[in-house]
């Protein structure tokens, strides 16, 4: 069973940083804390935290394809905020998720695998430009979608509701 991390009490002052609107975030965003709302296409977020940020579309986006797991992971998703020249990254996801609209992403992830699928050749042009290895995260994106994300979406079902990590005892809701 997976622990649930939780991020944001760690952030301290690095909070400030994290100006994003939920209102306006990136779909392809993962469920949890932290997401890239309307951010600058400077492709910044990759060179500091490649595990967790990917790019969306023509104008480079950036959101959360994975959340951080760990205290390192964190102060990447940190670095490539602090890099982002609108702040706009957003750490207030736990405030806005639901059961209930994590369940709805989870239904809905079928588009983005074919998002995914549909921009492999972009990414190999970027990668072929910038050498930031984007086509290989999105498969990576795609190889969670498929893999170990529902384990963590739903240690995440169960962090927002009863805010704590489950122990061996607990059961996990479902997706």
């Amino acid at each position: 069973m997976d622990v649930y991390f939780d991020p944001v009490p760690l952030l301290g002052e690095a909070r400030t940083v994290f100006q994003g609107r939920w209102a306006d975030r990136q779909w392809l965003n993962v469920p949890g804390p932290f997401y890239g709302a309307d951010t600058d296409n400077c492709g910044t977020g990759r060179i500091f935290a490649p595990a967790l940020v990917l790019y969306e579309g023509e104008h480079f986006t950036e959101y959360v394809w994975r959340q951080p797991r760990t205290a390192a992971e964190l102060q990447q998703l940190v670095d490539a905020a602090e890099a982002e020249v609108f702040s706009a990254y957003g750490c207030d996801g736990d405030d806005h998720w639901t059961p209930e609209t994590v369940r709805e992403w989870w239904r809905d992830r079928a588009r983005i695998t074919a998002y995914l699928a549909a921009r492999r050749r972009v990414r190999e042009a970027d990668d072929e430009k910038s050498g930031q290895g984007t086509a290989a995260a999105a498969e990576a994106y795609a190889a969670y979608l498929d893999g170990e994300l529902a384990a963590h979406l739903r240690t995440y079902l169960f962090w927002l509701d009863e805010r704590r990590s489950p122990t061996a005892a607990d059961r996990l809701p479902q997706l």
